[in-house]
């Protein structure tokens, strides 16, 4: 039996085993004080469930969006080992320039201020 074909029935097995055992291994018994939405022993002032602030949800749209700048340039110092770093700057420039004009529109939009 080669290792592939023993790979193929021994990573199966192994996954079921572990789906298994975490399928019967908590024991959970949930109790009143377990089921509220706050665990912290403080009775909640109002319900879990009212909506959050739309202004919030668009504030963390935004660092999000913004967030992935780092991830989109994180990779330039081996860019700059290409047979023409200039080009690695003009799409690092232009990703800058992008990023820089939608953070200008939604400052001119509003979207950065809290209070209205």
């Amino acid at each position: 039996m080669n290792s592939f074909t023993s790979m193929i029935i021994l990573y199966p097995m192994i996954t079921i085993v572990l789906a298994l055992i975490s399928f019967w291994l908590p024991q959970m018994y949930p109790y009143q004080e377990k089921l509220t939405p706050y665990e912290c022993g403080f009775d909640p002032l109002g319900s879990a469930r009212l909506p959050f602030s739309m202004r919030f949800f668009l504030v963390a749209i935004l660092f999000l969006l913004f967030d992935l700048e780092i991830a989109l340039l994180l990779p330039l110092p081996w860019g700059d080992h290409n047979l023409d770093p200039a080009a690695t700057f003009m799409w690092a420039s232009s990703i800058l320039i992008l990023l820089t004009l939608g953070l200008i529109y939604e400052w001119i939009q509003g979207g950065l201020e809290w209070a209205e």
